[in-house]
């Protein structure tokens, strides 16, 4: 049996430079836990490429390529035969090595990259010599070479050559955790689970918090959230999920302040405490999921009066899509079916009639200062409560 491995292929990593190394680095650490699940493996790189040998012969590669395809920083991903670099090598093992694929298709082609320029045969004359071998041992075959069915892939590397099918799609981006860490505010619904996968596509390392308001929301409004959680660990990582009883800043809300500002007071209080775990966590920046225009507290004035009381960045990765494209995303990842469960969180809660869709600093200001949230804001930073969810 062919000697075979995994080939994964940077996309914009290839071009850091001077600081590509450590963005290496922390690819190749979490590669190595991903793939600790299914076995051994040995990972080396080089010429922008990982290559991941298993060390074991009972590991499904197909399993591990659907898994690895949720990485970020990697753009494409393929399992290939591993030959020496002659051409009676490739050619022997190229022809039952492709067999499953090429009795399924009816036009092929072949592809080559010869990074080795010492190589004795240039590209097409690669492509000539091995088409013409696989065309002999698949009479059925015919060549196109615009449209085929199968592409077929020969590289010629440093010290080996590579024949294999078509590259799967990477999830592309930068490795989780090469752009700092950030504290998603994580709501039941569909946005912020999407902007959470957005930033950790870039990079960014993702804890979330939420707010819980018993009795007004339910157990099984923490458990859908949390669910949430979970179903982005295989994007993000391992997530940091922290629960902050919310209850009496509602309450002293709706006792306090006027009813038009409920919502934009209350988004201010949850910056102060996200601000405040954030600060705990090592988070260098926060990450909403609002969408501008879409609700009343996502109007750029709305905006301008929550981001005043912030002292660190806010992301908001969504501010420029729409709601198809979001629902898109989140069915892609796996998070809409959940998100669209009918259990309300806090931001439902005491949800004014008539918001003010503009309001200005001075006049948020004015109504939140009738009453000093201070001490309210502190007590329910003293009674969060965290859990960790890891990628299973």
């Amino acid at each position: 049996m062919a000697k075979e491995l995994i080939l994964a292929k940077y996309g914009e990593m290839a071009l850091k430079g001077l600081n590509r190394g450590t963005f290496e680095d922390i690819l190749m650490k979490n590669l190595r836990r991903r793939l600790k699940k299914f076995g051994a493996f040995k990972l080396n790189r080089a010429q922008s490429t990982i290559y991941m040998e298993p060390l074991s012969e009972d590991i499904d590669l197909d399993e591990v390529l659907e898994h690895l395809q949720c990485v970020f920083g990697i753009a494409a991903l393929c399992r290939a035969c591993v030959c020496e670099k002659t051409m009676e090598d490739i050619s022997a093992k190229a022809v039952p090595y492709l067999e499953e694929v090429l009795l399924g298709a009816k036009t092929f082609k072949v592809e080559a990259k010869r990074a080795d320029k010492a190589f004795p045969l240039k590209s097409p004359e690669i492509c000539a010599e091995l088409g013409g071998i696989l065309l002999d041992a698949y009479p059925h075959l015919s060549v196109d070479v615009r449209h085929p069915d199968v592409t077929v892939m020969v590289e010629i590397r440093d010290t080996h050559a590579f024949v294999h099918g078509a590259n799967l799609k990477g999830a592309g981006g930068l490795p989780v955790g090469s752009s700092g860490k950030a504290l998603l505010l994580l709501s039941g619904g569909i946005d912020s689970p999407v902007a959470g996968y957005r930033m950790a596509r870039r990079g960014v390392h993702i804890s979330a918090i939420h707010y819980v308001s018993p009795p007004y929301t339910s157990d099984r409004a923490q458990e859908k959230v949390e669910q949430l959680c979970q179903e982005l660990t295989p994007y993000c990582g391992n997530i940091a999920f922290f629960c902050v009883p919310f209850t009496e800043i509602q309450e002293a809300i709706k006792k306090y302040c006027p009813e038009e500002y409920f919502t934009v007071i209350m988004r201010r209080l949850m910056m102060e405490i996200a601000q405040k775990i954030a600060a705990k966590d090592n988070c260098l920046a926060l990450i909403a999921g609002e969408s501008v225009g879409q609700v009343a507290s996502q109007t750029m004035q709305a905006i301008a009066c929550t981001d005043a009381v912030s002292r660190i960045p806010v992301f908001r990765p969504l501010i420029g899509s729409d709601k198809t494209e979001i629902v898109e995303t989140a069915r892609m990842i796996g998070t809409f079916e959940t998100s669209t469960l009918p259990y309300e969180d806090c931001c439902t809660v005491f949800t004014p009639k008539h918001p003010k869709v503009r309001p200005s600093l001075e006049e948020v200001e004015k109504a939140q200062g009738k009453f000093d949230f201070t001490e309210m804001v502190n007590k329910a930073v003293e009674g969060t409560t965290m859990k960790v969810f890891e990628l299973s």
